[in-house]
Formats: structure tokens, sequence, C-alpha cells
């Protein structure tokens, strides 16, 4: 089930959380600060900001779940943080390999690559996260989530074309507390998670968080081919905070996961050519992180943060066996102040992002990108507030690139209005959306591809009054040269592709809607959001819809919740056609509705839950099968997925708590 996120307001350069350290007591307990809809009575604690404003009179729109609506996820999917990102608006969650199960998440009609996923500001997961790494993160000891949409390189370089997503850790309060969540579902999926934090000593606490994670291989709809791919996963993250009297802090992350999961053809069944065709993706990873702060007197502080992750994966596509490792190595130093009702931030920063495959050679890169960026926040009058931002890249393949942003709030009450702008760039890789899902067998090795490139725009108006909120966002990117797949020869016959850039211009345009209403224990929220969609067709004949990119999506929440008692909540969304490319089934995937229930029971300190997924059992396969009746000429089995695959799926378990604040 999902229920759409409360949304809160922060600067475009609050996904470092630096200055959410700073901002705490030395235990750890978050000192009072506004909250972000202190309008509507909403109250979300802003967490990270280098500029030091409120919430509330930052110019970029950043939408935040808060850990409130990050338990309710909890309950729905343990395992990973996918659900809890796709009730935002503006974000899809797709799935990019049905043998595996592997998803993305694109922004405002975007390609998943394009987002940013970053841990406490740290790009543990990987400069480019694989669409598999957003299903091995689980939400267990997140505090909070951090949306920022639309070009984001400005401060945040390449990886940040399209958003970025920041998941912020939970902090040790003043007494050790545990959390202990165990859940398993009628499709043979089991979940056991486990969070402990603690203060050690004054100023210094720590957390640990563990989880396993298990699911059976499901073929649903008996044709051989496994429709829900089996998975065993381990992971454990310790951290360590420290705040020092004098507004020094640091925090240390280390993380460690494991994960077998095994898809394709079910033993003793075969394609459609005969043959068997096996999927299996085996991973290892190991990341660690340090961000600091120093003060340099009474309006300067000098910032730090520094991480490094490697990532080891065995693939297996049929007959073919694929060795190899990712590593990202991140430096960054900045300096930010404040004077009067201005705010700044300056610094420099270096990323290498690797890929070494003993299988295929060919493709290994390693790039190199030092940079320097910048930021200035200036408050013209106190309705009005105007930021700027830049970067400039030295990227040792792509050359030198230059990133602006620039963002204007206006505040006359009730109202807000928010306008942003900016450029950015992507370093092309061989890892498309077709590649992860079907390996390099078939890819020829890169040619000279040209970086690829956006503008991006918004208009964002709100208002908040008593119990009613309304959001209302107009967003545009113009894309140039973007990267596809094509067969080399006549699609019918060619069994290699190569990856070319998209000759013209990619389009999107679009728009986000959200109403809410609440009265006591109950809340009522609606949500609508539109994307227009186009790029160059493939065949010449002018331009087409870019393919599983939705027109129409909505969705209808009413939730009742008291904290001591327990919550009940229903849902209904809907995802109209979207258009299908190298289907042979369909040129088009079907409108449908998918509707839940959860409920929630507390006795004591323990909390009792029960979820329903899909209960008009939407599926993809009772339509048509996953699989093609020939091989792509990429390497897939699969069609794309347009729909659910799991179908009707009910979960329960229960949560223990344990010492803490209430």
């Amino acid at each position: 089930m999902r229920l759409i996120s409360r949304l809160a307001l922060l600067s475009a350069a609050s996904l470092t959380p630096l200055q959410a350290y700073a901002q705490q007591t030395p235990t750890g307990s978050p000192q009072p600060t506004e909250s972000a809809g202190e309008e509507s009575g909403d109250e979300i604690i802003v967490q990270a900001t280098r500029s030091g404003r409120r919430v509330q009179d930052e110019p970029v729109r950043v939408e935040v779940i808060d850990r409130e609506e990050i338990e309710e996820k909890l309950m729905m999917r343990p395992g990973n943080v996918a659900m809890i990102l796709s009730e935002t608006g503006g974000l899809r969650v797709q799935v990019t390999s049905p043998a595996l199960g592997a998803a993305n998440i694109r922004v405002q009609g975007m390609d998943g690559r394009y987002t940013l996923l970053l841990a406490d500001g740290l790009p543990l997961y990987g400069g480019q996260a694989s669409s598999l790494g957003l299903l091995q993160i689980p939400p267990t000891d997140l505090g909070q989530i951090e949306v920022i949409k639309g070009a984001a390189s400005a401060l945040y370089g390449p990886s940040a074309l399209g958003g970025m997503i920041n998941l912020v850790s939970r902090r040790p309060g003043d007494v050790p507390e545990a959390e202990v969540l165990l859940n398993a579902s009628t499709r043979g999926g089991q979940d056991a998670t486990a969070y402990t934090a603690a203060p050690i000593a004054q100023g210094l606490g720590a957390s640990l968080t563990g989880g396993y994670h298990r699911q059976t291989s499901q073929d649903i709809d008996g044709d051989g081919w496994i429709d829900m791919p089996s998975y065993e996963r381990w992971s454990v993250r310790p951290r360590l905070f420290w705040e020092g009297a004098s507004g020094a802090s640091a925090f240390l992350t280390a993380g460690a996961m494991t994960e077998q999961r095994l898809g394709g053809t079910l033993p003793g069944r075969t394609t459609p050519d005969g043959s068997a065709f096996p999927q299996a993706q085996d991973t290892d990873r190991l990341d660690g992180g340090l961000v600091a702060q120093l003060p340099m007197g009474e309006s300067v502080s000098l910032h730090i943060r520094g991480s490094a992750m490697t990532q080891q994966h065995r693939h297996v596509f049929g007959d073919v066996e694929e060795n190899d490792r990712h590593t990202t190595l991140f430096a960054e130093a900045s300096l930010s102040g404040k004077s009067g009702g201005t705010s700044w931030v300056g610094g420099a920063a270096y990323q290498r992002d690797s890929f070494g495959s003993q299988t295929f050679p060919a493709f290994n890169y390693a790039f190199e990108v030092p940079g320097v960026f910048g930021q200035v926040e200036q408050e013209i009058t106190g309705r009005l507030t105007l930021a700027g931002s830049a970067r400039l890249d030295f990227h040792d393949t792509y050359g030198t690139r230059f990133s602006p942003r620039l963002s204007l709030l206006y505040r006359p009450a009730p109202w807000t209005i928010r306008v942003s702008g900016g450029r950015g760039f992507y370093a092309p890789t061989p890892f498309v959306e077709e590649i992860e899902a079907a390996g390099l067998s078939r890819l020829e090795p890169l040619g000279k591809l040209k970086a690829e490139t956006a503008t991006t725009g918004s208009l964002d108006i709100g208002y908040a009054s008593g119990p009613i909120e309304a959001n209302v966002t107009l967003f545009a990117s113009d894309m140039n040269d973007t990267t596809r797949l094509e067969p080399i020869g006549p699609a019918a016959l060619a069994n290699r592709v190569r990856l070319i850039n998209i000759p013209g211009q990619t389009r999107i345009r679009g728009s986000e809607l959200l109403l809410r209403y609440r009265r006591d224990a109950y809340t009522v929220t609606g949500s609508y959001v539109y994307v227009d969609a186009s790029e160059s067709d493939p065949d010449g004949f002018g331009r087409r819809a870019v393919p599983l990119t939705p027109r129409h999506t909505a969705g209808l929440v009413a939730m009742w919740e008291e904290h001591d008692k327990g919550r009940l909540g229903l849902e209904i969304y809907y995802t109209g056609r979207q258009p299908l490319e190298d289907n042979p089934y369909r040129t088009s995937g079907r409108p449908y509705f998918e509707i839940g229930l959860l409920g929630e029971i507390v006795v004591g300190k323990l909390r009792v839950f029960l979820n329903a997924e899909n209960l008009l059992g939407i599926r993809q396969t009772r339509y048509e099968s996953l699989l093609r009746p020939l091989r792509a000429p990429d390497g897939r089995w699969t069609v794309d997925a347009w729909a659910p695959l799991e179908g009707f799926t009910l979960n329960g378990g229960i949560r223990v708590k344990l010492g803490g604040e209430h």
C-alpha cells in the first residue's frame, strides 16, 4: 500500500546533513525549530540546511518524507525504500528488469539513471546507483527522506541531472532505544530488521541497524518463467555521532550488504527457443563515510565530507557469466557563512567512479571529476528571497562543464510561490536500463558519445489555511544528446546493439496537483500528475511519446490515525495508458487501478499490522506473458513491465519498540 507523503520545503543545499548535526543537542535530541508545515499544523522538523534559514523561507522546493511516514511504509514493504519513494508526486518507481525485480526512480518523466541517490549527503550507493541498489536499502534506520526535483548538478555534479534523493539517518536520543520488526507475505517473502541506538558519553552517540530479507521465487502465471525472483539478503550498518561543546561535529557511517538473487526460467523449463535461461545476480557491497563540521569563527564554518564504496557483482544471463566491480570515491570541503540576510557556501569536490569487468574489459571506465561550487541566498525583503548556485566540473572524459541554478521565493501569506531553473549534464555509461537487464554480451564497445545535458524549470504555488493544503507545480525539461540503444541491422534479425546519442531534443512538460484536508485524526489526500514526454522517433518519423511514461496518474488516500491506538488507511491509485517499445503484444499499456488497505493496532510496546496490496489483483501477466516469442536484439527475454507483476499480496507482522522517548 502506498500513502501520499507529507511535503515540506527546504533549501536545495539542505541535502547535505552537516548543519543537521550542528543544530542538535550533544545527546542528539533535536532542538525545537519551526516546522515546514506550520501553517497547516503539520510539524516536520528540518534536519539539514546549509543556510540555516527556516524551511519555509528557502527558495527551492524539496519534499520531505518524515519518520512517521517512513514507519507507515515499514509495514508495507520493510525490505527496501522503493514503496516510500513511489508516494511522492512526480516520482515513478519503474521496474527495469522483470527477471530480477530491479527498479529505478524516474523524476518527472526523466530516466532513472539521472537520479542521484545519497545517504546522509554521501554517494554510499555509487555515483550511478544500480537498479537493484534501490531494492537493497532497508528504511529501518531512516529519520527522513528528502527529494529535490529537476537538474541539481549545480551543487551535486553530473549524477544529479534529473534530481536527487537523500536518505537521512535517525540520531540517537537521550536514552537507549531499540526496535524489532518481523514481517511475512502471502507471496513467500519474509523480513526481519532491528535497530538500536544509545548515547555513549557526553556528545557521543551510536546506532546499529541490521536486517535479513528473503523471497521465494514465484511463477504466478505458470508459464515456467519466474515472475517474482528469489533472493536472500543480509545487511548491517553501524553509525557514530559526535558533537563538541564549541559546535564542532562529526558523523561516521559504515555498511556491508550481501545478496543472492535468482530469476529467469524455472529448473526444467525453457524459453520459446527451447533453451533454459536462468538469470542471477550476487552482490557484495562495502561502504564508509565521514561528515564533519568545524566552526571557524562566529559566522563561518568549515565542512568536510568523504566516502568510499566498492560493490562486486556476479551476473548470470543464460549461459553467460559476467563478473565486475563498481567503485566510488568522494571528497568535498566547503566554507559557509551568514551575514544579515545573506547566506553563502563555497567549496571544492572530487569524485571518482569506476567500473571494471573481468568478462568484458572493453567497457571498463574510470571517470575522475574535480569541481568547484558555490551558492548565495539573499533575503531581499521579508517576503522575497533569491538564491543562485553554480558548479564547474572538470570531467576527464567529457571536458569542463558549467551547471547553474537560480531560484526565487515569494511568500504573500497564505500563499507560497517558488520559481526555479537550472542546467546540468550527465556522463554516459553502458548501464542504460536494457543493459542492466540483459548484460553486456550483445553491446558493441562504446563509440564517441556526447555528454547528456538538460535544462529544467519549475513554477510551484502552494496554499495553506486551517485544515486545507493545496499545491500546484508546473515543470519542464529540455534534454539534448540523450542516449538509447539501437539494433545493428534489421531489428527482426539483429543480435547486437549499440549505444547512440538521440538526434534532436527530448522534451518533457507536466504538472503536479496535491490537495489535502485534515480534521482531528482524519486526513484525506488527493493527487494528480500529468506528464507529456516526447523524443525523436528512432525510425525517423518525426517524434514519439517516451515509452513507459503514463500521461495521467492520480491517487486518493484516506487515513485515520491515533498515536496510542493505531491507524487505518484506504488508498486508490490510477495509472493511465503508457506507450510501450518493442512489445510484440501491444503498443500501449492498459489503464488500471490499485486499491490497498492498511491496519495497525497498538498494544503497549507491541504493534500488530496487516497490509493488503492490489485488492483488484491487477497483474500484467493476466493480459499476456512477460516472455517474448523471440529474444530481443539486446538480449532480453522479457517485455517491459507496465503494470504490477505480483498481483494481490497480503503481508503482516509485528513491531516491538523498547526504550526511547515517546
